[in-house]
């Protein structure tokens, strides 16, 4: 059975360093800057043959009112009630610190079980800090190196003592789902997943309501929130279950101009909403109801198209809207001038807050997905180029019009096709175009990336030397 294992500490005591060398990814950004974490980051992990699941938690924060450092707390707070057992990671260099003093404390008084793990204790920096630790009162720490993978066996042999006990608590399950029970909280990003699971990432500028759209869609406070820009740093996967189709919620980090990330640590986030874009199918980017499409939009919706990514724009905020027909007018403007190689892009207008709206956005998305994976037959596709080359004939070269002779899908996922013609290289972009909105046209697959590759006819006299 798989248990779950909550990894807590205060700030920069190398939680996500942990939680990236037991689960053997690099999924959660890992920086010198105390408080890089902020969401809760869950995994599937291992050490040998002990398997578990893994939650990154914020670093904890003796804060009790409205600030971010509140609502990071109220989150892990939320991941040790959900746990079985508790990592209470400090820093073995470092020391005892009254925060950690003031959090064992807490700890104690919650019905959570705790592990206590001295952290970097490579060498003997940490002996100080490990023996240190014995004084609060947590039993015996576990010295371990997260950044060299040191003390993990001691940490297995502390971890299966709890899993013994969680079985042996556990009621037995029935047999009819002991295969294909639900795990409602995924976080980690799985690039060689194809299990049916629609993948689907939302994506913008900083504070337009994208993780407030995945909390609404979801119908919990999974993700936090709040008026301050930038608050979400780590792409952060939650799966969800829309009408019996597996769903996962990808949330990302806001994108900026480059010209304005200053910092390492912004252009980490950076990164890694890149990579997220990079391994989704349906990319939802989001826009406020009053700066529609910008110049930075524009790059990150080019972005997701040269990635072969099906687009869905959302306008969020729409009940904050200063001119809701001119916020539309200027976005499908935009759309035709700057965006004409993925014509028909669906556009949902919604509020996140409200829950306005948002009742359109996953039929959008599931129709999206099905025209993004559609495949032509070779018959109907070559039928279709008979009629597009006779209203429109290739153009002529050195006296000699260019013959397309043949077309066929290679893929879908963006839909790939390859058409057979002779003199490739003299074939117009122009022409190029004219058969992509013909293909739009005729199969339906507006909205979504369409590529052309050309190749050479093969010449069936080139090798006769008769």
């Amino acid at each position: 059975m798989t248990f779950t294992v909550a990894v807590i500490g205060r700030p920069n005591v190398g939680k996500s360093t942990l939680f990236n060398r037991l689960t053997g990814t690099q999924h959660a950004i890992v920086d010198n800057t105390p408080g890089v974490t902020r969401d809760r980051r869950e995994g599937e992990a291992s050490i040998s043959d002990l398997k578990f699941h893994l939650v990154d938690t914020a670093g904890l924060e003796n804060a009790y009112d409205d600030s971010l450092q509140s609502r990071m707390r109220q989150q892990t707070e939320i991941a040790i009630g959900e746990a079985d057992v508790a990592l209470f990671l400090i820093d073995g260099r470092a020391g005892l610190t009254p925060l950690d003093e003031h959090f064992a404390q807490w700890l104690r008084r919650q019905k959570t079980p705790v592990l206590l793990v001295a952290n970097k204790c490579e060498g003997k920096a940490g002996q100080d800090g490990l023996l240190a630790s014995y004084s609060l009162g947590m039993g015996d720490p576990v010295a371990v190196s997260a950044e060299h993978g040191e003390g993990l066996l001691d940490l297995y042999d502390a971890l299966c003592e709890h899993r013994d006990r969680v079985a042996a608590s556990a009621p037995p399950a029935p047999p009819s789902q002991s295969d294909d029970r639900f795990d409602e909280d995924q976080d980690e990003i799985d690039d060689e997943e194809d299990d049916g699971t629609l993948k689907l990432a939302i994506v913008g500028r900083p504070n337009v309501g994208k993780s407030t759209m995945i909390n609404k869609l979801i119908g919990r406070d999974r993700l936090l929130t709040g008026p301050e820009a930038g608050i979400t740093r780590d792409a952060i996967a939650v799966k969800w279950r829309y009408k019996d189709r597996e769903i996962r919620l990808v949330d990302t980090a806001g994108l900026r101009r480059k010209a304005r990330i200053k910092e390492k640590l912004e252009g980490m986030s950076v990164g890694d909403t890149l990579r997220s874009i990079r391994f989704a199918e349906i990319v939802i980017l989001a826009l406020d109801a009053n700066a529609v499409l910008d110049k930075q939009d524009l790059t990150i919706a080019r972005h997701v198209i040269e990635e072969g990514r099906a687009l869905i724009i959302v306008v969020n905020k729409w009940d904050a809207a200063d001119d809701r027909k001119a916020s539309i007018q200027r976005l499908e403007d935009r759309l035709q001038t700057s965006l004409p190689q993925v014509r028909g892009v669906p556009i949902v207008t919604c509020s996140a807050k409200t829950g306005k709206g948002l009742n359109k956005l996953m039929p959008a998305v599931l129709k999206a997905y099905e025209t993004w994976n559609t495949r032509v037959s070779t018959g109907a596709l070559n039928r279709w180029l008979i009629a597009m080359t006779a209203s429109h004939p290739p153009p002529m070269t050195s006296g000699r019009r260019i013959k397309i002779r043949y077309v066929t899908q290679a893929k879908t996922r963006p839909p790939t096709f390859v058409l057979f013609a002779s003199k490739i290289e003299q074939l117009p972009e122009s022409y190029n175009r004219y058969l992509i909105n013909g293909l739009r046209e005729a199969f339906g697959l507006d909205g979504i990336p369409i590529r052309i590759f050309v190749r050479k006819n093969d010449n069936p006299y080139a090798n006769d030397k008769r």
